[in-house]
C-alpha cells in the first residue's frame, strides 16, 4: 500500500471488483484508492479527472454490475463513517449529517435508537449513505426523498463543492438530478456521475412511532391497518423479516443475497397503457396521471419463476423474481445474458421493456 500526498491509501495489488460488490462479480481495476478523509476524496476525483482516468466511485458496491474485464481506470471508496449531529429538539426535529462513505443500513439502525422518524421502511438496503440519493432509495411505501433536507456534492464540471437544496435535486421514483448528471450537456461522466455526493442533511420528526405505514405488505405484517403507525422498532424488525424472506438482506453464506437487489425497475406506464395489463397485475396510481405495476410480477408471469436458470452459474432468486443472482461460480457475462433473456421474454409476452436498475460498468444490456 502507498499514500498519496494528502493521506489517500493507493493499493499497489488493486483488488477485483468481484471482492468490492454484492455481486461478487467483476474483474480488476487499473488503481484502486481509499480515502478517509472529504479532502482526500475531492483529491483523487480532481486527480483523476485531470488525468483523463476513468473514475468510479465506489460505495458499498451493491448497485453495480461490472465486467468480467474490470475497469481500466481508477476506484475510488470513501472510507468516511459516523452521523453527525446538527440539532435534535421537539421543535425543529433532528437535522443531522452523515458522510457518503457511511453505511445506509447502520444510519437507519441509529434513527431508531434515538427516535428519528422516517427510515424505518428504508432497513436492511445495503450500500452505501452516498449511494441512498443518486437512486432515491425506497422500499415498503417509504423514500429517501422525504426526509432530505440537501446533499452536499463535489461538482466535477465546476471543480467546486455545492449544496443542492431538496427543491435541486429533482427527486422521482429511483431517480434525481444526480442519476441524472451520469449523462449532462452532452458529457457521458459515467459510471460516476458528474455530482460526486460527499454528505447529506436529513431532517427527521422525532418520536417512538413510525411514519404511517403504506404499504400493504408490511401493515399486514405488523397487523395494523394501512395507514396507521407502529413502533419504530417494530417496523425495522418487520421490514428486515420481510427482506430476508425474498433474499435482499445480505449473507455471506446464501448465495440467494449475491445480488444487486432489484434488477429491474418497475415500470411506469400511462394510464392506457396500464388499462391493457391483465387484470390481476398490481397496479399502484402515482398521482400524475401514470401507473405503476410491479416489474416480479410481470417477471414470473412471462415464465420465469423463482430459482430460474438454477441450478447454473448465475439465476434468479428461489426467493424473489427480481434479483439475480451469481451462484458462486457465475461471471457477468453469463448474468448479463440472463438479464436479456429475462427483459426480452417479458417484453414479448406484455408489450413492456424493462429497465435494468444497477449500474453497468464497462457492460452493456443492448
Amino acid at each position: 500500500m502507498t499514500s498519496n500526498a494528502v493521506g489517500a491509501t493507493t493499493s499497489t495489488a488493486p483488488p477485483a471488483l468481484a471482492e468490492l460488490t454484492t455481486l461478487h462479480l467483476g474483474g480488476p481495476v487499473g488503481r484502486f484508492v481509499e480515502t478517509s478523509t472529504e479532502a482526500e476524496l475531492i483529491d483523487a476525483v480532481r486527480t483523476a479527472d485531470a488525468a483523463g482516468e476513468p473514475l468510479l466511485v465506489l460505495g458499498g458496491g451493491s448497485n453495480l454490475v461490472v465486467a468480467d474485464d474490470g475497469f481500466p481506470g481508477v476506484v475510488v471508496r470513501d472510507g468516511r463513517r459516523g452521523v453527525h449531529v446538527d440539532s435534535a429538539d421537539t421543535c425543529g426535529g433532528a437535522n443531522v449529517r452523515v458522510p457518503a462513505g457511511e453505511v445506509w443500513d447502520d444510519v437507519v439502525a441509529r434513527s431508531i435508537e434515538e427516535g428519528w422518524i422516517g427510515l424505518e421502511a428504508l432497513s436492511g438496503i445495503p450500500g452505501s449513505a452516498g449511494a441512498a440519493p443518486v437512486q432515491n432509495i425506497g422500499a415498503y411505501g417509504q423514500e429517501l426523498s422525504g426526509v432530505v433536507a440537501d446533499v452536499r456534492v463535489w461538482d466535477r464540471e465546476r471543480a467546486a463543492v455545492r449544496t443542492l437544496p431538496l427543491v435541486d435535486l429533482a427527486f422521482g421514483y429511483r431517480t434525481s438530478v444526480l442519476k441524472g448528471s451520469l449523462t449532462e450537456h452532452g458529457t457521458p461522466w459515467g459510471p460516476t456521475p458528474r455530482y460526486v455526493v460527499l454528505d447529506l442533511g436529513l431532517q427527521m420528526f422525532l418520536g417512538d412511532l413510525s411514519a404511517p405505514i403504506r404499504y400493504p405488505e408490511l401493515a399486514r405484517r405488523l397487523d395494523v391497518a394501512v395507514g396507521e403507525r407502529a413502533r419504530t422498532p417494530d417496523v425495522r424488525a418487520a421490514v428486515l423479516g420481510l427482506r430476508r424472506g425474498k433474499g435482499m438482506v445480505l449473507d455471506a453464506e446464501d448465495h440467494d443475497t449475491w445480488s444487486a437487489g432489484s434488477f429491474f425497475t418497475n415500470p411506469i406506464l400511462s394510464a392506457d397503457r396500464a388499462a391493457a395489463l391483465p387484470p390481476a397485475a398490481p397496479r399502484f396510481p402515482d398521482g400524475a396521471g401514470r401507473v405503476k405495476t410491479s416489474a416480479a410480477w410481470l417477471i414470473e408471469h412471462s415464465g420465469f419463476g423463482r430459482g430460474y436458470g438454477l441450478p447454473g452459474p448465475v439465476g434468479l432468486s428461489t426467493k424473489h423474481t427480481l434479483a439475480l443472482t451469481n451462484r458462486g461460480t457465475g461471471t457477468t457475462t453469463e448474468l448479463l445474458a440472463l438479464a436479456r433473456t429475462i427483459r426480452d421474454g417479458v417484453e414479448a409476452a406484455t408489450g413492456i421493456h424493462l429497465e435494468p436498475e444497477p449500474v453497468l460498468v464497462n457492460c452493456t444490456l443492448a
